[in-house]
């Protein structure tokens, strides 16, 4: 792979201890690499987790936090533990003479095409500008209906956002697997294009500290690749990774999931990632859901049977068949009420037009 610029996703399991402390030493390994990669011409992205598990090993001893909710507690530790998290990079940077930034994201700053832009902008200017940008959720003002699924899912956003070559997803297993990973007769998965199905194989558990599992990284993974961009799962915990995938020729064990051959466009690439993002929801007939389904074409109104929701024109919306299953999302050109009056007629303008919808096409992109 002819790889000029990365996004690396650096999982809670990667960069914590059994204690749930942070691991200083790794941390230390996985920059010494990522520098490695700047000083061979690879521009890279970070997205770092961490900062919960940080805050709450600095606190333990100091406060009780047994009487804080969930979202409570997680704004809490994130706040002391984003601040020592990125000091702790900045610090390692600067070892090496560069420089890391900051960027703090939340599904509502990108759930907007002037504010996906404005993010956009940002990273390329840190990278224009030598200095390697850290991403994290704002789990400080995050709140739970607000939250992406993970870092996973912020990873395959921020890829397609920066144009990325390829994502590599950094978990504590090699991999994706026949089988139980601990189970000796399981076979390591080196290659997935877009036509294998390895659904059977993956296991819904999540890991102790982050809050994906391997379901989630699996469609990130074929959601990304579809875009054009190779994605790698490996294990973070292997010493040099990043060099081994990007530098040397014998790699460590991983898989890898072949790219497609053609990129959509930038307003695509966003509309693919806008799911989580939907103000509403428009229930369409078995007609509508066929046609969209069979690709290249747009949702018109005369296939709506129900708009939910209170949305405005423009907002991403999430189209729904009638057994429930989400066939496609897109910017809509009514609003809520507009859609409601609208249904079921003929002659009007698309409700989403092609250019602006996603297509849901195979069950490999949903969580089983």
């Amino acid at each position: 792979m002819n790889i000029k610029r990365v996004t690396i996703k650096i999982g809670s399991n990667v960069l914590t201890r059994r204690d749930g402390t942070l691991d200083f030493t790794r941390m230390s390994a996985l920059v010494d690499q990522v520098a490695a990669l700047r000083r061979a011409g690879i521009e890279v992205v970070m997205i770092s987790s961490g900062a919960v598990a940080s805050g709450r090993s600095e606190l333990r001893d100091s406060i009780d936090a047994a009487g804080l909710d969930e979202v409570s507690a997680r704004q809490l530790f994130s706040a002391v533990g984003q601040a020592k998290l990125i000091n702790r990079y900045f610090e390692l940077f600067r070892d090496h003479r560069m420089t890391c930034g900051q960027v703090l994201a939340t599904k509502e700053n990108l759930a907007t095409r002037r504010h996906y832009l404005n993010q956009q902008r940002c990273i390329e200017v840190m990278l224009r500008s030598g200095v390697v940008p850290v991403v994290n959720e704002n789990d400080t003002v995050s709140v739970t209906e607000l939250m992406f699924t993970d870092n996973d899912e912020l990873s395959g956003l921020i890829a397609t956002m920066t144009d990325s070559d390829a994502l590599i997803i950094l978990s504590n297993i090699d991999g994706i697997y026949t089988g139980d990973p601990a189970d000796p007769s399981s076979r390591l998965i080196e290659t997935i294009d877009q036509t294998t199905d390895v659904s059977g194989y993956i296991c819904s558990s999540r890991s102790s500290l982050g809050r994906g599992g391997m379901t989630t990284k699996h469609r990130i993974a074929r959601k990304v690749a579809a875009e054009g961009i190779a994605v790698i799962i490996a294990n973070g915990k292997r010493d040099s990774v990043l060099t081994g995938l990007l530098l040397d020729r014998e790699q460590p064990p991983h898989t890898l999931f072949l790219p497609a051959a053609t990129r959509p466009s930038s307003l695509r690439k966003w509309i693919a990632h806008s799911d989580s993002f939907a103000k509403g929801t428009l229930h369409i007939d078995d007609g509508a859901a066929r046609a969209i389904r069979a690709g290249g074409t747009s949702l018109l109104t005369v296939g709506l049977l129900d708009a939910e929701g209170d949305f405005e024109r423009d907002d991403i919306v999430r189209a729904v068949a009638p057994d429930g299953t989400t066939v496609a999302w897109g910017r809509s050109a009514y609003s809520a009420a507009e859609a409601r009056a609208a249904a079921g007629q003929s002659g009007h303008t698309p409700l989403i037009h092609a250019d602006y919808l996603y297509v849901d096409e195979s069950d490999l992109f949903r969580d089983r």
